[in-house]
């Protein structure tokens, strides 16, 4: 669901409880400023956030997973933009 911060205002009972089912995006001048989700949702998002494990903590069977991942033929093109990479930028 879209909104003008105005309607936003003007509702926020109903559309609070509306954000609680689905997301309801705030709109500005006509451009998306906001979205009001609920704790629930957030939580979700969050969880699954930049999650950094360390190797140590992975199985094996993670670890061979990864080691032995392959990248599709279809994305074979985006070497090219990895090919003068490196960690040290």
């Amino acid at each position: 669901m879209k909104v003008s911060s105005a309607e936003f205002i003007k509702n926020y009972g109903s559309l609070s409880d509306t954000a609680l089912n689905e997301p309801v995006t705030i709109t500005r001048n006509g451009r998306e400023r906001l979205v009001l989700i609920s704790v629930d949702e957030y939580a979700r998002l969050r969880s699954n956030y930049r999650r950094a494990l360390l190797a140590e903590d992975m199985s094996q069977e993670d670890l061979d997973l990864i080691a032995n991942a392959r990248v599709p033929d279809e994305h074979a093109h985006l070497d090219e933009l990895l090919k003068d990479w490196s960690p040290d930028r």
